[in-house]
């Protein structure tokens, strides 16, 4: 069974040259006033929204992820379109992309059912997973990954899971999450700075003052285990909607980060 794409053509292009060309303007862009940190993380936290609007932020993480000997990504999303209690765990045996296949991990997806008791819950057409593929696929020919997506869930154990994650040698972890969806400018710049305030001091109990991140709960798991294996953060790039659409009253928050 094929993980197929259900939003190619929509939140991303079809076409892999069209594709390349996205990437190539986002590095240009990003290489003309900014040097790549040397950081070898192991997570990262990117956004999820159309290229055009979200894909330079996210672009930046998976050029960081690219210099790592990572072999295996879990890709951990909320679900947007299925409301749902727990977490569901992906049954594919590869994930399409406009690249070509990426086969799942399927080891390590015995392993998190075995300890977690992981099954698939609902239907994986969730964008906020599958926007991620196309960036692992480019950067990373040779990865497999796995998808889980939440619905309501317990932070803390979403970071059991990330910690078992993170605790294999070659194996990371991408948490896909939006910021504030919709205030105009000025208010979204006020309601994000809380989420990347409890980001860049590693903080989960902020984000309880007002963040409204979609995907607050994989930032809460994501922050609780970087405490738990004492791991350090670095904001590589936080921008809105309004960077491309120019629109000022209607905006969406988009931030990427690097756990090493």
């Amino acid at each position: 069974m094929k993980r197929e794409m259900s939003v190619a053509g929509a939140f991303y292009p079809a076409r892999d040259t069209e594709l390349e060309r996205y990437f190539e303007h986002f590095n240009t862009i990003y290489d003309e006033s900014h040097k790549l940190p040397n950081i070898r993380c192991k997570a990262v936290i990117v956004p999820h929204a159309g290229y055009i609007y979200s894909g330079y932020t996210a672009n930046i993480a998976y050029r960081l992820l690219q210099n790592t000997k990572i072999k295996e990504f879990v890709v951990i999303g909320p679900s947007h379109r299925i409301g749902f209690n727990g977490v569901s765990m992906c049954q594919a045996s590869s994930y399409s992309t406009p690249f070509g296949d990426i086969p799942a991990a399927s080891a390590l997806r015995q392993e998190l059912h075995d300890t977690f008791k992981l099954n698939s819950l609902i239907p994986h057409a969730e964008h906020s997973t599958e926007v991620q593929f196309p960036f692992l696929k480019y950067y990373m020919p040779d990865v497999n990954i796995l998808e889980l997506i939440y619905g309501k869930e317990d932070p803390g154990f979403i970071s059991e899971i990330i910690d078992f994650v993170l605790g294999k040698e070659d194996t990371g972890v991408i948490i896909s999450t939006d910021l504030s969806h919709f205030y105009d400018l000025q208010d979204a710049n006020k309601l994000d700075r809380i989420c990347l305030n409890a980001i860049d001091t590693l903080n989960p109990a902020l984000l309880h003052n007002g963040c409204e991140a979609c995907g607050e709960i994989g930032i809460e798991a994501m922050l609780l285990s970087a405490k738990t294996l004492n791991l350090q953060t670095q904001i590589l790039d936080y921008r809105t909607s309004a960077d491309a659409s120019h629109d000022s009253q209607k905006v969406v928050g988009y931030v990427s980060a690097c756990f090493y």
